[in-house]
């Protein structure tokens, strides 16, 4: 039987990473839904490939540019459009790619809908974990991981019992900077920080990489997937991303996930789970000198990284805070209004004056993030 699927954020690269993985398995799956914010130019080509039953684009505007264009498909238009997408009654498997807290309601909207969801988008947990755990259970709302460390770990637990779980390492390539000189570090331009070393992302996705920030945030999703205390959770620096992540148990036997450094792989796991079909990369070739290194990361380099810790010891509204006051920060950088360096500088600043609280629903996260935003803009 065909699984039905929907994608949020089609248009960035781990959407279309998914529908590389769904062309190559063609016969395993039917796209039903696809939705993205604004490129109405790859959304149309994607449309006219996978011919789903409806189309969504946050940018009303746009939606009605594509509507032209495609007029045998529905396309709606704005969050009402992606929400639609999102807990469409056909799609049994969604994959939520939308980045930032933008992805954050679809998520929610979609485990009240009982999906199950190829979760992809960090700021789901991040910044509502809580929620997004309880209303699943709630639900019974089965998530799957979509980055690579989360469906390493996945793997590695599979037919393990979490109480044996002594801790889980999670992999980082170290980012762009790993070696550069202290005192260089205030000099690092937009285009030294999108040039990740492994991997090809969107603009966020890589500047974050660059922070290590991103190993943070999936710090953070680890603690909430699988129920794992902060203080068991460590991060290596491991430049090759050969070893995705590893598990260690009370044993003190390690299980580690392999491969290829490149997103297909755990993508085609996410959708696939818990079946297993012919990838589409070439084997690993274990004959060729293959050399993996590993070392501490470095706190006063990696100061993002820490403060994503600090966020989730400190617990409430914190991670919430962060991870809006970041996004901000990020786009301020991208934009050339501040340094690289100063990413971390005032994202701690934020954090200090930050006033811990409890939220208790979406109302109540979306406004942390409004006020972190807007905090974010002025200092």
């Amino acid at each position: 039987m065909m699984k039905r699927i929907g994608i949020l954020g089609s248009t960035g690269s781990i959407g279309k990473g998914a529908l590389q993985v769904i062309q190559h398995l063609q016969d395993k799956f039917q796209v039903i839904a696809l939705a993205a914010k604004s490129n109405i130019d790859l959304l149309e080509q994607q449309a006219k490939m996978f011919h789903p039953e409806v189309v969504a684009v946050w940018d009303e505007e746009k939606a009605y540019q594509l509507q032209k264009k495609l007029p045998t498909i529905p396309v709606l238009a704005g969050l009402e459009g992606i929400l639609a997408v999102a807990t469409h009654p056909s799609v049994e498997l969604l994959l939520s790619a939308m980045p930032c807290f933008d992805g954050v309601l679809p998520t929610l909207k979609a485990i009240e809908a009982k999906k199950t969801i190829a979760l992809a988008n960090k700021e789901a947990l991040v910044a509502a974990g809580n929620l997004v755990m309880e209303l699943a259970a709630k639900h019974g709302t089965t998530l799957i991981p979509v980055d690579s460390e989360h469906t390493a770990i996945l793997q590695c637990l599979k037919g393990e019992e979490r109480k044996n779980i002594r801790r889980i390492i999670l992999t980082a390539s170290g980012g762009p900077f790993r070696e550069m000189p202290k005192d260089k570090l205030s000099q690092i331009t937009v285009g030294d920080a999108l040039a990740h070393p492994n991997y090809r992302m969107g603009p966020k996705v890589m500047i974050d990489s660059s922070t290590m920030m991103n190993k943070g945030l999936e710090m953070i999703e680890t603690h909430y997937l699988y129920g794992v205390a902060i203080d068991l959770i460590e991060v290596v620096i491991h430049p090759e991303q050969i070893i995705q992540s590893m598990v260690e148990f009370n044993d003190r036997s390690i299980m580690a996930q392999m491969g290829e450094p490149n997103m297909l792989v755990p993508i085609q796991v996410a959708l696939t789970y818990p079946e297993r079909y012919e990838g589409n990369l070439k084997p690993f070739d274990f004959t060729k000198a293959q050399t993996m290194h590993f070392a501490p990361w470095d706190v006063d380099r990696c100061r993002c990284l820490e403060l994503a810790y600090q966020s989730l010891r400190e617990g409430g509204s914190m991670p919430c805070f962060m991870n809006g006051a970041n996004e901000v920060l990020v786009e301020r950088f991208l934009n050339k209004e501040i340094g690289w360096f100063e990413i971390g500088q005032k994202l701690a600043t934020l954090m200090d004056q930050h006033q811990v609280a409890a939220p208790k629903n979406y109302e109540d996260f979306a406004s942390i993030n409004r006020l972190a935003r807007d905090l974010a803009k002025r200092i």
